[in-house]
């Protein structure tokens, strides 16, 4: 194992290197590749990103960017019966919210002629050979981890027929699993990986970018390592699954560099440890079937693991970002706690959120010695944290809206919110002492009624007295209806990918609560999705797409504290 050191960064505090920065600086000390650095962000378009690829994104972006590198981003586009041009957008969208540019932007679909002609002068020189088994049988034929595999008994054919099928598999007549193409290598590696790997095989569907041109593509071990080569990559940087495939990427490597009589260049793969999350899945496959079945509102839906869904939730970028930074790369897998990142998140939108006030179980609070039709505008402080972000204005008047939760008949000691004959503050404004209230045939609160001090405003002499408890409130007759969404953890269950269970059993029916009877203040009018906001006392918020000008939807992003812990301890 490699010891962690540090290093003095150009501009920045001395921070820990991670062991892949450290390889990286081994060859840089070296001399491999002229001192070139340059990386690459291979993403598949057949889903949306989540957090998992964000650590990816943050590794590759981040090396080349610290080491004066560059960074591709490629799309491993070679199974077309899976991809399409929305993935690809929304892939570039999401990189770009993170924070990183890319050097350029390339397809494996680029090299798909230089695959073929290397398939090609593979099948010449006796490194590869068309095989008509069904999968099973190819599967069959393999062995075990423990037990060598059998040849096929096409791997002998001659080179001729060879090519000659190999052409047959790129044309519209040929069928859909009846032959592929494999790697002469050695059927009794202990490697599995390595016992005639399969190559290339024929899909019929069109290609979001070549269309029809071709009806045989390249599997991922023949087109990822080979890809990293033709664009000049040095450090192919990814997770540890692909451990066992890296002889076989090197295998290919080697196989290229004699093919081109070259020997000074070459890629470097190295591995390091997903992210996975508690309470959720990173598995795309399940991912979209969520989507699919209506499980969730799309792939940017809230609650799913996805960047758009984080987005849309109101993570920022930065914080994603620390929490990333925070947990650091391995060589171990862990499960990362969502409480860590859900903490990230609240550290950083405390210092950029505004502060604005929001009501969402309202019950109405009347301030029966104030003038009736009196308005007055408050100022509210829009982030303690930051004088320069500055204030605005909320409207107090006699009838407001307050918190159900924040008045209580008969309360309990150390209850310090309202209750007739004790005084509390209303946010920005006044000291108020409760008198009584109002209820219904069945004994509900309807409403509640309060005397307010008017030397008490805030900023004047009486307003410097002890009290206890601040509420915040809404003028009833200058704020807005919305509709609120809460979201809780989309599974259940801890480690949901751990679980035998199917994993639909697992989702939890309680992860989404709206609430349609919630009132905000006008200020509210103004912001737009992307706004950063905090409802005072209760926790961080933004506006959601699905806002129209008669109709205003928040989301929660995270409460003001962790109480999911205490809810859910033993």
């Amino acid at each position: 194992m490699i010891e962690e050191k540090t290093t003095p960064i150009e501009n920045e505090e001395k921070r820990s290197l991670s062991f892949v920065e450290q390889l990286v600086e081994e060859d840089l000390a070296e001399g491999k590749n002229n001192g070139r650095i340059q990386t690459r962000f291979p993403p598949e378009p057949n889903g949306y990103l989540h957090i998992g690829h964000a650590k990816a994104i943050c590794m590759d972006f981040g090396v080349a960017e610290h080491y004066n590198g560059i960074c591709n981003l490629r799309f491993d586009d070679t199974n077309p019966s899976k991809e399409n041009n929305e993935y690809v957008e929304n892939i570039l969208n999401d990189i770009s919210w993170l924070g990183f540019k890319w050097g350029n932007i390339y397809y494996a679909s680029d090299y798909f002629e230089k695959l073929w002609d290397f398939a090609l002068w593979m099948i010449n020189n006796g490194l590869a050979y068309i095989d008509e088994q069904t999968s099973e049988q190819i599967a069959q034929q393999k062995g075990t981890p423990t037990e060598p595999g059998t040849p096929s008994p096409y791997r002998d054919r001659p080179v001729e027929e060879n090519l000659r099928l190999f052409n047959l598999m790129n044309t519209a007549e040929a069928k859909e699993g009846a032959m592929v193409l494999r790697a002469k290598l050695d059927m009794a590696n202990p490697n599995m990986h390595f016992r005639d790997p399969i190559i290339y095989r024929t899909i019929h569907t069109p290609h979001h970018r070549t269309g029809t041109k071709w009806h045989a593509y390249p599997m991922y071990d023949f087109a990822h390592g080979q890809s990293d080569y033709f664009e000049g990559v040095t450090h192919s940087i990814c997770t540890l699954e692909f451990v066992p495939h890296r002889p076989l990427y090197d295998k290919f490597v080697d196989l290229l560099q004699e093919k081109d009589n070259q020997t000074s260049y070459r890629p470097r793969q190295i591995e390091f440890n997903r992210l996975n999350l508690t309470y959720t899945i990173m598995s795309k496959r399940k991912l979209l079937a969520l989507v699919e079945e209506k499980k969730v509102n799309g792939w940017d839906d809230p609650r799913m693991p996805t960047i758009s869904g984080m987005r849309r939730r109101g993570y920022s970028p930065e914080s994603i970002r620390k929490f990333i930074d925070s947990i650091g790369y391995t060589k171990f897998d862990a499960l990362n706690d969502m409480a860590l990142l859900e903490a990230a998140v609240r550290d950083d939108l405390n210092k950029k959120a505004c502060r604005v006030s929001a009501v969402l179980n309202p019950v109405k609070l009347v301030i029966t010695n104030y003038p009736e039709g009196k308005t007055e505008e408050m100022e509210a402080i829009n982030n303690p944290e930051n004088e320069a972000d500055g204030s605005h204005t909320i409207t107090f008047s006699r009838n407001l809206w307050i918190e159900r939760d924040d008045f209580m008949e008969d309360a309990p000691k150390k209850f310090f919110r309202m209750t007739p004959g004790k005084e509390v503050r209303l946010k920005n404004a006044y000291i108020i002492m409760c008198t009584g209230c109002t209820k219904d045939a069945d004994g509900n609160i309807v409403e509640i009624q309060a005397e307010y001090d008017p030397t008490s405003k805030s900023g004047m002499d009486g307003a410097n007295r002890k009290v206890k408890g601040t509420l915040h409130w809404v003028s009833a007759d200058h704020c807005k209806k919305a509709e609120v969404r809460i979201y809780e953890r989309l599974f259940n269950v801890e480690n949901p990918s751990a679980d035998e269970r199917d994993f639909h059993e697992l989702l939890n029916p309680d992860s989404l609560n709206v609430l349609n009877e919630c009132y905000v203040e006008d200020f509210l009018q103004t912001k737009k999705p992307g706004d950063y906001l905090q409802f005072q006392r209760i926790g961080y918020f933004m506006l959601d797409p699905d806002t129209t000008s008669d109709k205003l939807v928040f989301n929660k992003t995270v409460g003001l504290k962790d109480t999911w812990a205490k809810q859910n301890k033993a």
